[in-house]
């Protein structure tokens, strides 16, 4: 039994983390700022705990990592949320997660970050998209920097729909989408597969299976 913090626990890729590990008969902590989600969270078999990833210190948010075996960092300000929660949440929170697992004494994270972001910018991009990218980016630069046992997961388009189970998992593969379903279970199976650690790997949808995916990208 391994026990998983999800930081972004509400998402739709956190939910579907929390899902699948309890599901794996794994404990599942989910992190979440409302307190009106609990409910939800539970339903799905999971523990809830409340920090705002926003406000809180490191100290507060390793209190809610102890007794962790790994972190998975899935938060994201969302579509309209403007510049400046990018950069508190997608840059801010991850940072803080960081810092929270190593003082908790978590060393496995794995982060959900986004396909092409190390790729220049369009000179009119919009502003959003820009803090966005920035932020993500950054985010990643601060991971793969601690000295912590990381994986950083970057997924192309995300879909609502059925996970397919077939995927395409390098460290760089065409632009292409992929469901969330198959990006959480890609996360899940990055937590229990140590191959994956120090490993930056995009992944959109494609022809393998999960497992022989992470076998090729161990490999390469």
């Amino acid at each position: 039994m391994t026990r998983i913090a999800v930081v972004g626990a509400h998402g739709k890729v956190g939910q579907l983390v929390l899902r699948l590990a309890v599901e794996r008969a794994d404990e599942a902590i989910g992190i979440i700022r409302n307190p009106e989600h609990i409910e939800e969270l539970e339903q799905l078999g999971a523990e809830a705990q409340i920090v705002d990833i926003e406000s809180a210190t490191a100290e507060e948010l390793a209190q809610a990592f102890v007794g962790a075996d790994a972190v998975v960092f899935s938060a994201g300000a969302g579509g309209g949320s403007g510049p400046e929660r990018k950069r508190t949440v997608d840059y801010g929170g991850s940072v803080l997660t960081a810092e929270a697992a190593r003082l908790a004494g978590v060393r496995r994270v794995v982060q959900v970050s986004a396909i092409g972001v190390d790729e220049p910018l369009d000179d009119d991009a919009a502003e959003d998209w820009v803090a966005y990218v920035e932020a993500k980016r950054e985010a990643d630069e601060q991971l793969r920097a601690a000295d912590l046992d990381w994986t950083i997961i970057r997924p192309g388009g995300l879909l609502d729909e059925p996970a397919t189970g077939r995927i395409e998992l390098a460290e760089r593969v065409e632009r292409g989408s992929v469901p969330r379903a198959d990006v959480a279970a890609v996360v899940l199976a990055a937590v229990l597969d140590d191959r994956t650690i120090g490993k930056q790997l995009e992944l959109v949808s494609g022809e393998r299976s999960i497992d022989e995916a992470i076998d090729a990208a161990v490999a390469g």
